[in-house]
């Protein structure tokens, strides 16, 4: 029977009453009849489907339903289902096969939930961001730096189930490494969540590397000649961008942590000492967050005095050019006025000796604001 067509057959399991339901039922059933027909679960949501017996791919075992007869006949190896925003419909058959808790699968169908990890019995359900330095020729007020995804793993003692949201942060090449080291994969379905977790952060590196090239050049145009012309939108583009990406990497710590230190029935001691260098990882991509958020601060401050400072100098000149004029000005109006009798009013040089005093008070003022520097 082909995968898709198992996928059929199973997906009607859902049209019972519906995701919860079908999981209330599958909970009270702790293994399921696996010589049933059509319990496959696979379809248009599904990425790949592998099992795997001493680290190597285990060939002809495409149809889920084999390959899990397949290793909980044996006690060896585990399956890998790889899914992609599947449906409710779709994912109502895998929850029953492979006993998932209710709560895990609405959380993995619907998404948008932040980093953790729970304990649903045997099963260990993880909650991952992904993220995603998004290119760009020039930083604008509206461009986009950071997107993100999501990658839920269910992991059982023979089983790991992935289920990735989002336009990037596949798990394809991952599995090809993976595939490529049969004695680390060996280790069990731990050994894939601590793959995928080092994947994960590895990718949270290599984006606050490239945030880091993004602030440098916010930093050196603040910093130029013309830095007070700078749209501040973009400093403040750059501190929301930052706050999606922090929004994916700090929650996290907690979950790794206790991969790293808690004992845990499906992660080996020896996988624990891998999830303490994911830990390291983390640690130092917060850290990096940490400094960019209070160095993006500290720019915002200073391009708001940079433009305090412009302005400052703009108003001193303004009144410094207001009081060389404010002299030309005030002989103007004394000699508008309407006196027959005035002083030098009907004399020859009369017209020549003001315009004389007029400009040389105008340069004399000129001379001592530019010398003072407001002009």
């Amino acid at each position: 029977m082909s995968m898709a067509g198992n996928l059929r057959k199973v997906t009607g399991l859902s049209r019972v009453g519906g995701l919860r339901k079908v999981a209330r039922l599958a909970r009270r059933r702790p293994r399921v009849d696996l010589s049933h027909p059509a319990r496959s679960p696979l379809g248009s949501s599904v990425v790949n489907c592998v099992t795997y017996q001493d680290g190597l791919r285990v060939p002809g075992c495409a149809d889920l339903v084999d390959a899990v007869r397949l290793v909980r006949k044996t006690g060896e190896g585990f399956v890998w289902l790889g899914l992609h925003e599947p449906t409710d419909r779709e994912f109502a058959g895998i929850a029953e096969l492979f006993d998932l808790h209710p709560l895990a699968v609405e959380d993995a169908v619907e998404a948008h939930q932040r980093p953790k990890l729970e304990h649903y019995g045997d099963t260990l359900f993880t909650v991952f961001k992904t993220v995603c330095y998004v290119e760009h020729e020039q930083l604008t007020a509206t461009s986009e730096v950071v997107d993100t995804g999501e990658i839920m793993v269910f992991v059982g003692e023979d089983f790991v189930i992935t289920v990735r949201h989002g336009r990037h942060g596949s798990l394809g090449p991952l599995r090809e490494e993976l595939e490529a080291d049969p004695l680390q994969l060996a280790k069990g379905p731990a050994a894939v969540l601590h793959a995928i977790a080092d994947h994960v952060v590895d990718d949270y590196l290599n984006v606050t590397d490239a945030v880091q090239a993004d602030i440098d050049q916010v930093e050196t145009e603040v910093f130029s000649e013309n830095g007070a012309r700078l749209d501040p939108g973009r400093i403040y583009q750059m501190k929301r961008e930052l706050l999606e990406l922090k929004r994916a990497v700090v929650p996290l710590g907690r979950p790794v942590e206790d991969l790293a230190t808690r004992p845990i029935r499906v992660v080996a001691p020896e996988i624990q000492a891998y999830f303490r260098d994911v830990l390291d990882h983390l640690i130092r991509a917060k850290e990096q967050i940490a400094a960019f958020d209070e160095l993006l601060n500290s720019i915002l401050q200073a391009h708001l005095a940079q433009v305090t400072v412009a302005q400052n100098e703009d108003m001193r000149r303004i009144t410094a050019w207001a009081a060389v004029i404010a002299v030309p000005t005030m002989v103007c109006g004394v000699y508008g006025m309407n006196f027959d009798h005035m002083p030098e009013l009907h004399w020859q040089f009369g017209y020549p000796l003001i315009m004389t005093v007029m400009a040389g008070a105008c340069l004399a003022l000129y001379r001592g604001f530019r010398r003072n520097g407001w002009l």
